[in-house]
C-alpha cells in the first residue's frame, strides 16, 4: 500500500506538479530533464 501510494506521488511530482525553480520556469521535472537533454545536444553533439 505504502509503495502505491509513493509510486503516484512520484508521478504527480514529476509529471504534473510545475515547479518555481530558477532551472524549471513553470515547468514540471521530466520537462525540464527532457528540454535540458535537448539542449545538451545541439551544444555537444553537433
Amino acid at each position: 500500500m505504502i509503495q502505491l501510494d509513493l509510486d503516484e506521488w512520484l508521478i504527480h511530482y514529476n509529471t504534473e506538479r510545475t515547479h518555481q525553480g530558477k532551472k524549471c520556469d513553470g515547468r514540471t521535472p521530466i520537462e525540464t530533464l527532457i528540454d535540458g537533454k535537448e539542449i545538451w545536444k545541439e551544444k555537444f553533439i553537433a
